[in-house]
């Protein structure tokens, strides 16, 4: 049993009897147990409850029944809640806290048959591209052990390695597209609202429609794994779903020729790594091949996206410290000042925000929001890399790591001296507008790590993208397993 095929393979599987829901939940938990040690990717295990559940599937298969998900095992960000594991953050402080209930996204998977195998890592407060924390440890990357996995959400590693078919993230900086990239598998930032954000760190079982950016979202094998994900999460929240029903649009090409990609020319304060920037003209030339319109588009107004990117920065500042007390928050705002970094200084706009101040934000989001709607009345999708290099070797340091202790990080991309925070560049693109991307694999770097693109569309027009990526992967290529786990 190839615990490394697509999601919907392995549901074919269980459907035509080829294998049963306790044998593919058995090779996942003995995969595990034999390749995780030095990956330490599923940081909390869920195994006996797995077992007992596969029989429960295997039940419901014999006698011809089953959701879209039945029998698959799938993995959870350790932020997300389950019923009876706990949701710590990798803080000590939240050590013992063991949820009693499912997130509505979680719910979902189940109730469609998937089975949580176990958890999968996270940095303190979600807040890195790595995943690594004092409870948990670090989770590395399965294709070079001295690179991160990405993070926040450090589930990339898990389906990479075929510990789970699916896993489920969030991503309010990049924390479901990064672990996408840095593993070589698809990740999915949906629309804002496609999937309940609710029952997550730090966001209680209750929807919080103060709380912006952030969305949830699947990392898998396949463009056809994630959107069968979506379709299963997708719709309102608590309290609307009483009456609101969403219809998702149907993806807008069934073929490259004809689609309409624009290119995102980057600013020069936001350099490529290389062999991206190599891998997006392959990209490129693949899709001009198959009859597609490229070239290089912005919404207008955006200009060098320095306005766009501090509104980002403002928002996500505000949204990412809720919990600090005021002094944590008057040490941060002491450190950004400090920076080298012209954009310090909307980070800590957003720390000491007034009321007045964030609802003015919204307002201006508001009117990038409309942007970006006419842009798509002329363009199907925006090409661009999920970030801007590759996964970069382990960086330690002693807090969280978009606060204090990185503010005078800097990293070297393509021979520019960059502040390390400016990696939120090219997630933030479609984050802002709450538009959706999709991170997918286009290749392998000359030092033999993944390279990938993120594909960002219209609102709510998820299904485009993954059209659209599926397309893709038969001109270049789809999910390549790493070296070390490819048997």
């Amino acid at each position: 049993m190839n615990c490394l095929e697509p999601l919907t393979a392995l549901r074919a599987a269980l459907q035509h009897r080829q294998c049963s829901a306790r044998e593919l939940v058995q090779a996942h938990i003995a995969r595990i147990q034999q390749h995780d040690g030095p990956l330490n990717a599923i940081v909390v295990q869920r195994f006996d409850e797995a077992r007992h559940e596969a029989d429960a599937s295997d039940a419901r298969l014999a006698r011809g029944e089953g959701g879209a998900l039945e029998g698959v095992p799938v993995s959870i960000k350790e932020a997300i809640n389950v019923i009876g594991m706990p949701t710590s953050v990798g803080d000590t402080a939240y050590a013992g806290f063991v949820s009693q209930h499912d997130a509505p996204s979680v719910r979902r998977l189940r109730a469609a048959g998937a089975i949580v195998i176990g958890k999968t890592n996270v940095p303190p407060e979600m807040a890195d591209w790595q995943a690594a924390n004092p409870l948990y440890g670090r989770t590395h990357n399965p294709w070079d052990l001295a690179r991160t996995c990405g993070g926040s959400s450090g589930g990339g590693a898990a389906v990479a390695a075929g510990f789970a078919a699916l896993d489920l993230g969030s991503d309010i900086g990049g924390s479901v597209r990064v672990p996408a990239a840095f593993c070589g598998v698809y990740g999915l930032r949906g629309s804002e609202t496609l999937i309940p954000r609710s029952g997550q760190y730090p966001i209680p079982p209750t929807p919080n429609w103060g709380a912006v950016l952030g969305a949830q979202g699947p990392l898998a094998r396949s463009a056809e794994d994630i959107e069968l994900a979506a379709r299963v999460m997708c719709g309102p929240d608590a309290g609307e779903d009483v009456a609101w029903r969403l219809e998702l649009p149907a993806a807008r090409c069934n073929s490259l020729r004809g689609a309409r990609i624009a290119v995102l020319a980057p600013p020069a304060y936001a350099p490529v790594h290389e062999d991206l920037a190599a891998a997006q003209e392959q990209v490129i030339a693949a899709l001009g091949q198959a009859g597609a319109k490229v070239a290089v588009a912005q919404p207008e107004g955006f200009g060098d996206w320095r306005e766009h990117y501090r509104l980002y920065l403002r928002l996500l500042h505000y949204m990412m410290s809720p919990r600090w007390t005021p002094e944590d928050r008057a040490a941060r705002v002491v450190e950004l000042k400090r920076a080298d970094d012209e954009f310090a200084p909307a980070q800590v706009e957003g720390l000491l925000c007034t009321g007045q101040q964030l609802f003015l934000w919204h307002l201006e989001r508001e009117r990038v929001r409309a942007a970006w709607r006419g842009f798509f009345k002329d363009w199907d999708a925006m090409l661009t890399p999920a970030f801007h290099t590759p996964a970069f070797e382990h960086v330690a340091f002693s807090g969280p790591a978009l606060g204090a202790a990185a503010a005078h990080q800097r990293v070297v991309v393509a021979g520019h001296s960059v502040p390390y925070s400016r990696g939120l560049f090219f997630p933030h693109v479609s984050t802002l507008a709450g538009q959706p991307a999709l991170a997918c694999p286009v290749g392998v770097s000359k030092a033999g790590l993944p390279l990938s693109m993120q594909l960002i569309g219209p609102y709510l027009e998820d299904f485009t993208l993954t059209r659209l990526a599926s397309l893709l992967a038969r001109e270049i290529g789809g999910f390549v397993p790493p070296p070390g786990f490819a048997t």
